[in-house]
């Protein structure tokens, strides 16, 4: 498995603008191996900036580059190359993480 998760920290206010761009319907959804999507924002209070996670999980290394390698991927970076983050955005990191190991819990 594969775990990409994107740390978006935006003015404060403005994370659920973040949230409804990654929560709508997009070409990814219908990706083979895409696992899911997860948007969280964090609860922590903080004074001028809020700060959005999304999780994006691929059942495989090969399934997410078969969505980088994708028509549909690369023409929505073309249509968006030059054109500037929106105001609300301070910063993005980006990391991937390859799952190693996932132990469930037995309180069910």
């Amino acid at each position: 498995m594969l775990i990409q998760t994107r740390t978006i920290v935006v003015q404060k206010g403005s994370a659920d603008l973040v949230v409804e761009r990654f929560t709508k319907e997009s070409p990814m959804d219908a990706m083979e191996g895409l696992i899911d999507k997860t948007v969280m924002v964090n609860r922590k209070k903080q004074d001028e900036t809020e700060e959005v996670v999304v999780m994006i999980r691929w059942r495989s290394v090969e399934d997410w580059k078969n969505w980088e390698k994708s028509d549909v991927h690369i023409q929505g970076h073309r249509q968006n190359h030059g054109k500037p983050k929106p105001e609300y955005v301070i910063s993005t990191t980006v990391n991937m993480y390859e799952v190693k190991a996932v132990k469930e819990g037995s309180g069910k």
